[in-house]
């Protein structure tokens, strides 16, 4: 009995020990030391502890306490008033026992978000070692970055990287983001407050995966994704499994429908297929930069080769580069070998009983998903080779036909149990943040969205007032319009980056929005251009002026409207403040009063709807446009094109955003 009693004591005792260790309130990353909270608003401090306990917060700068009693979900809330910016300050949490947080400041915090460009850190920016140094004299703004989640349903909870809120400083700034970073600390010199900056961004997506269930169900086109998402697996195991499952059934379904095949069997891979008829296309490259622009689908590709009389009987190697994205390859109409996924380089081995003197076909079936396709690398890299007795060139010209285009058949398969899927990242990376008070939000996404521009007007709205529901605030909401990219435009042309622009052009009706425009600081060959701190003081330039009222000018030539003159049209602007000019913004900033004389980037077209380069010419603050080409001008463009040469600039050195002044159907549309 004595034993006995001493067992049931000493489970009491663990009990207690373990209720009380359930007790301790629970705090997510934005509640750390050295968080920033906005300045004079009612701040929303919450967290977890044990249902029935009573939660009390008190602040140093007030000397107040607050306090809540946990709900049945074994949550709590209090709202805090905050006061002018200032710190540092404690905020002290006890359900019994005690959290203190320190370093605490008040200021303005922004939510910084998007693909790649924003998540594109301080360290792969021009001058990182400048950066990194002066990093030191700024250790009132305050980092957190959101590490990257998915989720099929919201969350409440996330992970921060480093556990929470960083003081900038030279060891912390490499990792953050760079456009969010600049856009900060030219909110913190010309605020002279404290800043805390939340990114939460993720390269590669699409604007969808930011949105809302709910929000996203208003759009036509996406109400049936959606339902069907709302039966995706909640694990991560499970969407592995059902990933697979759906990729086997679809690759059958494409066996089907792709011309090379016929009874399962790859017809256009024999040797003695006749592919006379084919057309002719020079590798190593992408297809899309040989006369495919819009390609994505299945081709095939084949190349015949002498095998020289001491390489029969043995066996050889195949080389080629990285095909983008898969490929199943061929050797006399024998399958030698498979690969997934475009970082991949080929080295395929070719089995001697296959290997005989003469003739010889390589056939690649080449599967481009989607963006460029082809294969990657240099001639060189593209070869068969024997061991002991030298090898030979494939590269150059080989035959190709198109089996399949994937706009013919169901989307492929995605895996969601790492690739965010629509709304996955609200749920997972935004929905937590709620209903934390942010001042605004900083933008910098689109390239995933070009393929489709034409929906990404509504779409850019949808997510503005999505989040401002969110919030429950008028939020203050400033966008990046894509920079130029890619090879430079020589003729007049289409562009899906374009339709893009003037897609992030048209948000701008909503109040409270701004956009950086930096058509002229892009890179042609990197589609991260470096320069992110103009980025960021264009961002800061727009709320500065909107957000805060400072009496800074923030706007480069904004298209406003035309007028028909005879031969010629004449272009309206808003944002001409100093006027207008023609520059180089390179030579710009070497000598601000330089200037060029001759407009570059227009093109003009009549009713045919074919453009030409036009000449343009600089009166007052429009600018007029005309063609010999063109007896009867109906259209004007300016900087259409993913990379447009052009050179539109105000007074105050901001460049003037691309437009067109036609609403014909577009290559997205």
């Amino acid at each position: 009995m004595k034993i006995f009693g001493k067992v049931v004591m000493a489970l009491a005792v663990y009990s207690a020990i373990a209720l009380m260790g359930n007790a301790r309130v629970r705090l997510c990353p934005l509640f750390t030391d050295n968080m920033v909270m906005q300045q004079l608003s009612q701040v929303p401090v919450w967290g977890k502890a044990a249902v029935g306990a009573k939660v009390d917060v008190a602040t140093s700068w007030n000397k107040k306490h607050y306090t809540a009693n946990v709900g049945v979900d074994g949550k709590w809330r209090v709202d805090v008033a905050t006061p002018k910016a200032g710190g540092p300050y404690t905020i002290t949490i006890s359900d019994g026992d005690v959290v203190e947080l320190s370093n605490v400041m008040i200021g303005e915090v922004w939510l910084c978000s998007g693909q790649s460009n924003m998540e594109m850190r301080v360290r792969e920016s021009k001058d990182y070692d400048k950066e990194k140094a002066e990093a030191d004299q700024y250790p009132d703004i305050r980092l957190l970055t959101v590490e990257k989640s998915t989720s099929t349903r919201k969350t409440d909870d996330f992970k921060a990287a480093d556990g929470g809120w960083q003081v900038c400083s030279s060891a912390t700034i490499s990792e953050f983001s760079a456009a969010g970073y600049f856009f900060g600390r030219d909110i913190h010199k010309y605020r002279n407050v404290p800043v805390g900056l939340i990114n939460s961004s993720w390269g590669g997506t699409a604007i969808e995966v930011w949105m809302s269930a709910e929000t996203l169900s208003e759009a036509p086109e996406y109400r049936d994704q959606i339902a069907e998402l709302a039966s995706v697996p909640a694990t991560s195991e499970e969407r592995q499994k059902k990933y697979e499952d759906d990729l086997v059934k679809w690759e059958e379904m494409l066996r089907t429908r792709d011309k090379g095949y016929k009874n399962d069997e790859a017809q256009w891979a024999k040797c003695d297929f006749d592919d006379g008829e084919w057309s002719s296309i020079d590798m190593p490259g992408m297809v899309q930069d040989k006369g495919l622009k819009y390609f994505s689908g299945i081709m095939w590709l084949r190349k015949t080769v002498n095998i020289p009389s001491e390489w029969a009987g043995k066996e050889l190697t195949l080389s080629m580069g990285s095909v983008d994205d898969n490929d199943v390859t061929y050797f006399n109409g024998e399958m030698i070998g498979r690969t997934e996924g475009w970082m991949a380089p080929r080295r395929y081995a070719v089995p001697a009983s296959l290997v005989k003197e003469g003739k010889a076909v390589i056939t690649v079936r080449l599967m481009d998903t989607g963006g460029l396709g082809g294969i990657g690398g240099g001639a060189d890299q593209m070869r068969l080779e024997c061991a002991d007795s030298g090898s030979m060139s494939i590269a150059g010209d080989w035959k190709y036909c198109v089996s399949l285009e994937l706009r013919d058949v169901p989307p492929m398969p995605v895996n969601t149990s790492f690739w965010p899927m629509p709304t996955f990242l609200y749920n997972a990376m935004i929905y937590p943040l709620l209903p934390y008070t942010i001042k605004g939000a900083i933008w910098y996404q689109g390239e995933a969205n070009t393929p489709n521009a034409y929906r990404y007007a509504d779409l850019m709205q949808l997510m503005i007032q999505d989040w401002r529901k969110s919030w429950g605030s008028d939020l203050s909401f400033y966008m990046v319009q894509l920079a130029n990219f890619t090879d430079l435009q020589t003729a007049p042309c289409e562009s899906t980056w374009a339709e893009l622009r003037e897609a992030q052009y048209k948000s701008l009706h909503l109040d409270n929005t701004g956009m950086a425009v930096i058509i002229d600081i892009g890179e042609a060959n990197d589609i991260h251009p470096k320069n992110k701190q103009e980025v960021g003081h264009r961002l800061a330039l727009a709320a500065r002026a909107k957000t805060y009222g400072e009496k800074v000018d923030y706007m480069g030539p904004m298209y406003s409207h035309y007028a028909v003159e005879g031969n010629k049209i004449r272009i309206y602007f808003d944002g001409v403040k100093g006027g207008l000019k023609a520059a180089n913004y390179d030579a710009l900033v070497a000598n601000p009063k330089s200037s060029e004389s001759q407009l570059k980037g227009f093109t003009i077209a009549g009713a045919d709807k074919k453009f030409y380069w036009a000449n343009a010419r600089i009166e007052g603050n429009t600018v007029v446009v005309w063609s010999d080409e063109v007896d009867m001008p109906l259209a004007v463009r300016y900087a259409w094109a993913d990379n447009p040469i052009c050179n539109l600039y105000n007074g105050i050195n901001l460049p003037a955003s691309p437009f067109r002044t036609d609403d014909w159907a577009g290559i997205t549309k």
